[in-house]
């Protein structure tokens, strides 16, 4: 829970580095409450149109600047540029791309975007 406070914490800054752990714990932190979420809109009846839940929605709208917040930061702990996040526009080869370069390791010591997030630890 500490990593999702973190980056809701950090939600408007595109600029410094995240490590890994940040990253996927953010995600899955925010992967866990979607699906409580959906199963709440489910069972509460709580359903705009057929499968679109308000609460998951709301969720979901509430955590696209983080998101694309901690994945900007994410990409410069590897080294690249934040907007390599566009990649994603083009299917499956985007996405798969993206994957790669969010689960790469840091690069050590100071980057162009800041020092090393693992060495503050």
């Amino acid at each position: 829970m500490k990593w999702f406070v973190t980056v809701l914490k950090k939600a408007f800054n595109f600029s410094d580095r995240s490590r890994r752990k940040e990253y996927w714990m953010f995600m899955l932190i925010a992967a866990l409450f979607s699906l409580v979420l959906t199963m709440v809109d489910a069972f509460a009846g709580l359903e705009i149109a057929e499968d679109v839940g308000i609460l998951s929605t709301l969720f979901s709208l509430l955590l696209i600047i983080p998101s694309l917040s901690v994945t900007f930061r994410r990409l410069h702990d590897t080294g690249k540029s934040g907007w390599w996040i566009l990649i994603s526009l083009i299917p499956v080869i985007g996405w798969i791309v993206l994957l790669v370069f969010t689960v790469q390791d840091s690069e050590s010591g100071i980057n162009r975007f800041g020092a090393s997030p693992k060495a503050a630890v």
